[in-house]
């Protein structure tokens, strides 16, 4: 059995063909910059590497050409059914589910809380229907996993009015990778039988979460994915004034300034250079300025955030890092670990640098609270959930 794993987003397409068993994929794909003239579609069978460019190509003729490739090789032939990655469930889906009429009634309902992902996702759904109508389908949602907050961690001090009819209330995302992470932490962790778990997961996009016993209870992440940890691209938690402030001061909507809070703040506004943090480092370590703030700013809120999910879970067993930072950084992994030592964090130098390769995942001192690097798999626990619901 193979399960198709699809990723739409407003501008990509991510695919994967996956054994949810053995976790080998038979290909991988992603198209980008969709609906422009630098349009263009890797995708990778085995040995075999294929580069096109699609100028000005949809969604729709990428996922044609994709499966019109895929058959070509005999891969679609052994495909049981797709799953598809959906960004927000709301409150409706607190688990992965078999794709019908109620269920995509439920995903377009949930359109105004994700307007830029749930759409194309929807759209992926659609395609998918349109191109292999044989092959059930079924949704992961980012939101389902965080969908056991208990009412402290996701209620917003805000107008009753507000979070009954507008829905406004923590929903949290990077659920997929939370869940994956954790449980492959906690099989990392044989000497504790319940551990409590903060797994920050760092990437363009970040988030902590506090889990135990497979739980989530409380995540950064809120209403959108907006709120928490600083990112990329994205400014984290801050005063909610600043949107009025902004928007008087320069004649912008609040959704211009929200925008600008989505795409043009985090690490890029800060290191004036780049979101990315491989970049930024190298420059800090040749003395700018700008870099070493955005840093040292990234690192202080991540250990800010790390402290206080610690209160959802009442002690700490595991700091858990995935993500392309999480998993790569390990200047990141010392500064923010360095500001935690009061919880009794401490990593060894030479395990931190080897990313835990070497030492089971462990990338902590001995007689320190465990510090691990998990690297993540989303697409793969997408691909067991889908094979799950059809078994």
């Amino acid at each position: 059995m193979t399960i198709l794993v699809i990723n739409c987003g407003s501008s990509s397409l991510k695919l994967a063909v996956i054994d949810p068993v053995s976790a080998q994929r038979s290909a991988t794909a992603l198209a980008q910059r969709l609906g422009s003239a630098e349009a263009d579609l890797r995708l990778e069978v085995g040995n075999e590497r294929i580069d096109l460019a699609l100028p000005m190509a949809d969604h729709a003729a990428v996922l044609r050409q994709l499966v019109d490739l895929l058959s070509a090789r005999g891969l679609i032939a052994g495909i049981s059914g797709i799953g598809h990655r959906v960004v927000h469930g709301g409150t409706q889906f607190s688990a992965s589910a078999r794709i019908g009429r109620d269920v995509l009634a439920g995903i377009a309902a949930c359109v105004p809380l994700a307007p830029l992902h749930n759409p194309a996702n929807l759209l992926g759904i659609d395609l998918c229907g349109q191109l292999l109508p044989t092959l059930p389908q079924v949704a992961v949602f980012d939101t389902s996993f965080h969908s056991s907050l208990p009412a402290r961690a996701s209620t917003y001090a805000v107008p009753r009015e507000w979070r009954e009819r507008l829905g406004v209330r923590r929903y949290g995302f990077h659920g997929t990778s939370h869940r994956f992470v954790s449980a492959r932490a906690t099989s990392l962790l044989p000497e504790i039988p319940h551990p409590r778990l903060i797994t920050a997961h760092l990437g363009n996009g970040c988030s902590c979460a506090a889990i135990a016993n497979g739980i989530s209870l409380d995540t950064t992440m809120g209403l959108t994915p907006l709120e928490g940890l600083v990112m990329g691209t994205r400014s984290g938690s801050l005063d909610p004034a600043i949107v009025t402030h902004v928007a008087k001061a320069t004649g912008s909507t609040a959704d211009q300034v929200v925008a600008q809070l989505n795409a043009d703040s985090g690490l890029k506004a800060l290191s004036g250079i780049s979101n990315d943090m491989r970049t930024i480092l190298a420059a800090a370590q040749s003395g700018q300025a700008e870099a070493l703030l955005a840093v040292e700013v990234f690192c202080y809120a991540l250990a800010k955030h790390i402290a206080g999910q610690v209160v959802a879970l009442g002690g700490l067993d595991a700091l858990v890092f995935t993500g392309g930072i999480g998993e790569h950084s390990p200047d990141i992994r010392a500064q923010a670990v360095g500001l935690l030592g009061f919880l009794g964090l401490r990593l060894d130098p030479q395990r931190n640098a080897e990313h835990g390769r070497t030492s089971a995942n462990r990338v902590s001192a001995d007689g320190s609270v465990m510090v691990l690097v998990v690297p993540t798999d989303e697409e793969l626990l997408i691909a067991q959930d889908t094979a799950a619901m059809l078994a």
